[in-house]
């Protein structure tokens, strides 16, 4: 079965769109000299330069350092100080000798940036290093240019940005960042979609990226958090609990915008599997540990306690699945009884009455609060009242990535506070731009503007997935729909 899904897979895989983008710099080095190029936005693609020598024939090789950055100050950072926990490998920079001129380096890796340094490290000082051309061949596989929409500058700046992001991320899969991971993940698969259904429409991919999920799976079911696709493709060998109940919801809006109805039936079994998954890793109604099930991710808050958020995740994840089945016209009388099961219990185990929110494991957070809403626990006017008494709390775990802002916008409009939805977009998002976002951030904290869960800000993505869901808010909710 797995070998069937990953044939259907590489089908769909997509050709990319390329362009060319030529810099003609003239730039004059001698050693210990450095130029920087500004490409004008964010690109993903390879790069080559072309160099000729001045003065006299070189007696020695010239050695040449090329730092690449989606934000300027990536070209100032000292990265052999980097103390971060991932590899130091991700930090996108290049060392070349040349040896004979005239030269045309063509760089091996793809890269994601706007702004490029060539420093040139070492050569003698019988001659100077001259840089012709830097030419970009970007790649994406976004089908066609995408009207910018918006009722104000700001909010049409938002949409641009994040269509961008998606762009950029649209590759041969829907990458999370074109600048690190260079891979599928599943959480944000989910949000690039929707984005894509209201933009691109390339539903195309989307398919290609849920079989190649389901390709991945485990004898179990177990899915993979994220799948490489190349040399070959495997899953990574991780999961995460709340990333495979979202499958669920990803793969029934699928078949919402598409109506393929094959497709849906062929992954329904795995869609069931993950409900069985998380029920084993529960008791009495709720998460024991969500971790047994693989690393629940929630938000980049590193002290977050996640039982609760990844119980209303569930029971998110299983009210889509009893609407899917509804829809096909299975009986769901069993799943609705499961669902009713788990909601008391959420309430009985989290709900703290004084206080009129939720907590996990004494812990105040928004994640919490915001996937007991998404989950159904309240009603909508519950839910309002506890968005707005969270939103007084000093002392709640605030979101620090766009993903999790996502779904606290999500929140605010199904209780009924749109005004207010769309206000914090234009305030979170906004202060991105104000930033200088050619494309969003993978973690944007507006207290903390340098944060990084990975112990640097230079291995953090600027150009990430999950950040693009304006475009789906303004079309959905706001320009394509009703005025609130």
């Amino acid at each position: 079965m797995n070998s069937r899904f990953l044939w259907t897979a590489k089908q769909l895989k997509p050709t990319l769109t390329k362009s060319k983008h030529v810099l003609i710099p003239k730039a004059s080095l001698a050693e210990g000299e450095h130029v920087d190029l500004d490409f004008g936005d964010h690109y993903v693609g390879h790069i080559h330069f072309v160099f000729q020598k001045e003065g006299r024939h070189p007696d020695s090789p010239a050695l040449l350092h090329f730092i690449f950055g989606e934000k300027k100050w990536e070209l100032e950072e000292d990265n052999s100080a980097y103390h971060g926990w991932i590899a130091k490998s991700w930090i996108q920079e290049e060392w070349v000798h040349i040896d004979e001129f005239p030269a045309k380096i063509n760089l091996s890796r793809r890269y994601a940036f706007r702004y490029c340094r060539v420093e040139l490290l070492g050569c003698s000082q019988a001659y100077r290093v001259l840089l012709q051309e830097a030419t970009l061949i970007s790649e994406t596989s976004a089908p066609e240019k995408i009207a910018i929409v918006g009722e104000t500058d700001q909010e049409k700046a938002i949409d641009r940005v994040s269509l961008r992001t998606l762009s950029e991320c649209m590759q041969d899969v829907f990458e999370d960042g074109p600048k690190r991971d260079h891979r599928l993940w599943l959480g944000d698969l989910r949000l690039q979609a929707l984005v894509n259904y209201q933009t691109y429409r390339h539903n195309d991919l989307v398919k290609r990226c849920l079989y190649l999920f389901a390709g991945t799976a485990d004898k179990n079911g177990v899915l993979s958090a994220s799948v490489f696709t190349k040399p070959k493709v495997v899953g990574d060998g991780a999961s995460m609990s709340d990333y495979s109940l979202l499958f669920i919801p990803t793969v029934y809006d699928y078949f919402k915008a598409t109506k393929d109805k094959e497709t849906l039936l062929e992954l329904l079994p795995l869609m069931r599997t993950q409900i069985k998954l998380a029920d084993a890793q529960m008791k009495d109604g709720v998460f024991l540990d969500p971790n047994r099930l693989g690393w629940c991710f929630i938000d980049w808050s590193l002290e977050l306690k996640k039982r609760c958020a990844c119980t209303g995740v569930y029971l998110y994840a299983l009210r889509e699945l009893i609407e899917c089945e509804r829809e096909l016209g299975y009986d769901v009388k069993s799943e609705e009884a499961r669902y009713q099961e788990v909601k008391e219990a959420a309430k009985k185990e989290f709900y703290d009455e004084k206080n009129g929110l939720f907590f996990c494991d004494g812990q105040l957070s928004f994640a919490s609060n915001i996937w007991m809403v998404l989950g159904g626990v309240l009603s909508p006017c519950e839910g309002k009242e506890i968005l707005l008494r969270l939103e007084r709390r000093d002392d709640a775990i605030r979101p620090v990535t766009p993903y999790m802002m996502h779904h606290y916008l999500i929140a605010l409009y199904e209780c009924g506070l749109a005004g207010k939805m769309r206000n914090l977009m234009n305030e979170y998002w906004g202060k991105m731009v104000q930033d200088g976002a050619d494309t969003f951030y993978e973690l944007f904290d507006p207290e903390h503007p340098d944060a990084s869960p990975y112990g640097s800000r230079s291995v953090n993505s600027y150009c990430h997935a999950w950040s693009c869901t304006p475009s789906y808010l303004l079309r959905k909710y706001f320009l394509h729909g009703e005025q609130l």
